[in-house]
């Protein structure tokens, strides 16, 4: 099995990457900084490579996923098994206010970067009629659009639509589309952007225990996955609420 995650330097891509690593798949792992893996045992195996790829070029990934595919492999070449995009962006209010340019990133990497890495791989999936793409998105995709609501959450309502439609699009040749939904995980990124402590942040989980869940869901091969179901509960809630209120919440 040849799995490719883009986003797999650091967090749940590098949690999985490891996952699959463990279960004797071939691993490529991809991101814009490669340096993050240089104290990481497992990386160093004969079964993973390592490749520089910024999400947002969409030439770059084409090429990216063209050396992945060449790669050699136990069962056989010219193939790519499952693809994973962790990568994101995530850009504040008080970020945007500041700066309105820094919106640009959001959009390239969230949903522009995805739609360059399901392109990319499902041709070359479809030349063997079987395949997996899967993208990791945020429980805030699944919040109703409101007035001042954020970029973010928009950026992950585009990527779950994203999903839908290259689900549609690729079930008749055989091509599985998965998209998880996750709520908070307490990865390094998040501590970061929460002054090193992110234990505040509702029904919080591990980044274990995440891999673990998207991991089962990639093995049922499910349209979707979404937990933790308290949160998941809160946004539905959320979603009921009058739009004055909705605006009033901090993001």
């Amino acid at each position: 099995m040849k799995v490719m995650i883009i986003g797999g330097t650091s967090g749940i891509g590098l949690g999985l990457a490891q996952h699959y690593w463990m279960q004797g798949a071939r691993v490529a792992i991809c991101g814009r900084r490669p340096e993050k893996l240089d104290g990481v045992a497992f990386a160093r195996d004969s079964r993973v490579s390592i490749h520089v790829c910024d999400i947002s070029d969409r030439a770059a990934v084409a090429r990216t996923v063209a050396e992945v595919v060449a790669l050699p492999d136990a069962a056989h070449d010219g193939q790519l098994d499952l693809l994973i995009v962790t990568a994101g962006q995530y850009t504040d209010a008080a970020a945007i206010a500041r700066d309105r340019s820094s919106v640009l990133p959001v959009l390239r990497v969230n949903v522009g970067g995805l739609d360059n890495a399901f392109a990319a791989a499902s041709d070359a999936m479809m030349e063997r009629g079987q395949g997996h793409l899967v993208a990791v998105a945020s429980i805030a995709g699944l919040q109703d659009d409101y007035p001042n609501g954020s970029l973010y959450s928009a950026s992950k309502r585009a990527a779950i639509a994203i999903c839908g439609a290259y689900r549609k699009a690729l079930a008749p040749f055989g091509i599985a589309v998965t998209v998880i939904v996750p709520g908070y995980v307490d990865t390094a990124r998040l501590r970061e952007l929460n002054h090193g402590d992110a234990s505040h942040k509702p029904f919080l989980l591990s980044e274990q225990e995440a891999v673990q869940r998207i991991a089962a869901a990639i093995a049922r091969r499910d349209e979707r996955c979404v937990f933790p179901w308290q949160l998941h509960a809160l946004v539905r809630l959320f979603n009921l609420l009058p739009a004055f209120l909705k605006r009033a919440r901090k993001k």
